[in-house]
């Protein structure tokens, strides 16, 4: 059992951004953070979410992740995707990430749980502290994918 915290953080939307990830299994844990140039909180969310299952090295885990993003954890939990997935992605924002954590998901078996942000999950709280302090970074990188207005 696996279970991931993660954070996305965005000073301005878009603007320089973050994210936050803490994996915890048994007595192991995790942190994970990476800080963007230009990006949207949105982006930061999922991306946090694809790049915690991708540390996981065995297909076939059983992993829980949390998350503050109602935007990720009801796509699933209310399946909005397969509806996406009909559309053909028409009118979707970030398909390029939301194609990449759905076959991300397919390799584990996932549930998705929406926690509270700012509020009394230390974990949570953890993942925002990564993602902020990541997005005011020196190390920032491109996000290649997002393409945004100037």
């Amino acid at each position: 059992m696996i279970n991931i915290y993660t954070d996305g953080a965005c000073s301005g939307n878009p603007g320089p951004g973050g994210y936050g990830i803490v994996m915890i299994s048994g007595v192991h844990r995790k942190e994970l953070s990476q800080g963007f140039v230009r990006t949207t909180n949105n982006r930061m969310e999922l991306m946090s979410v694809s790049v915690a299952l991708e540390q996981i090295k065995n297909a076939g885990a059983t992993v829980t992740v949390c998350s503050d993003s109602k935007y990720v954890v009801e796509a699933f939990n209310k399946n909005w995707i397969a509806g996406w997935i009909k559309k053909n992605w028409k009118d979707v924002k970030n398909p390029d990430l939301w194609q990449r954590l759905i076959a991300l998901c397919k390799l584990h078996s996932v549930t998705f749980v929406w926690v509270k942000g700012h509020a009394s999950n230390v974990e949570n709280n953890r993942c925002d502290q990564l993602a902020v302090v990541a997005s005011k970074s020196k190390a920032l990188i491109a996000d290649e994918f997002y393409v945004g207005l100037g």
